[in-house]
């Protein structure tokens, strides 16, 4: 899979109702596709020999795959430029990736460049007719907010899977701080061999939180993904009980947050 380690040249900015039908026809083909993954692609590719874990590697894959298409579809047809910086330290195993939520599409182009990641999925999409098919097949978590969701995220880890993780649980309130919850913290300290956190920036803002897809901005946005140094979450269990611990991760990564989308502001990036 091509990897976009540098910004992609922008093109000229492709006019406004253009960019509104576009924006219209990538939702709906991420409908149609998520609806053909359910009822004709995941079926046959059950068919195929493999064990469980194979057969959920090869869910993943896919997904990752028509992700990636998905972005470059979006990205040619003048609705986006994107510039993703230190993808190649994504994807290792026990590596748990915690990242802010400005848009709805962060999940997907985290996920279009990793191939094999597990993620933590808000529970109303279990139950979504076009998602919950590619969700199921490739056995990502439900944010049901139990217990149990926070020993599934942490035995995934010990596992050796990659855990995308968003801690504010929804997409940032546009105007407002992200707020992060501490169960992405507790999940790191139960099992991650790795924290790394990333930082995405959306300029123009757009598909925040209650905007509708087709409140799109005047201009094509931006979207920046940049990979952070990784954190050795040891060194934060060592600093007390698991209720201590999580909080001081909690905060260490929050203020990690604050600081990266500040200077972007500052740059105007």
């Amino acid at each position: 899979m091509e990897l976009a380690t540098q910004p992609l040249k922008p093109r000229a900015n492709a006019p406004y109702l253009w960019r509104l039908i576009a924006t219209g026809l990538s939702f709906a083909l991420f409908g149609i596709g998520g609806l053909c993954l359910r009822v004709l692609v995941f079926p046959l590719l059950a068919l195929l020999p493999g064990d469980t874990l194979t057969h959920r590697r090869r869910a993943r894959a896919t997904v990752s795959r028509l992700f990636w298409l998905f972005v470059q579809f979006m990205y040619r047809s003048g609705v986006l430029t994107y510039e993703v910086e230190g993808v190649e330290r994504l994807g290792r195993p026990g590596q748990m990736i915690i990242a802010n939520h400005p848009s709805l599409i962060d999940v997907v182009v985290l996920i279009a460049f990793i191939r094999d990641a597990n993620c933590v999925v808000k529970q109303s999409l279990w139950d979504n007719p076009c998602m919950r098919g590619p969700i199921r097949a490739a056995q990502y978590i439900s944010n049901s907010g139990s217990m149990d969701m926070l020993d599934e995220a942490a035995d995934a880890l010990r596992e050796g899977q990659t855990l995308i993780v968003f801690p504010e649980g929804t997409r940032t309130t546009p105007g407002k701080a992200p707020e992060f919850h501490r169960g992405a913290a507790a999940i790191a300290l139960r099992g991650a061999r790795l924290v790394t956190p990333v930082v995405i920036s959306v300029e123009p803002t757009t598909l925040t939180k209650a905007e509708p897809w087709y409140r799109i901005p005047s201009r094509r946005f931006h979207f920046r993904l940049r990979v952070g140094e990784d954190i050795d979450p040891q060194a934060f269990a060592a600093q007390g009980s698991a209720p201590i611990a999580s909080r001081k991760l909690n905060d260490y990564l929050h203020q990690h947050f604050m600081k990266e989308l500040a200077l972007d502001e500052r740059t105007g990036t």
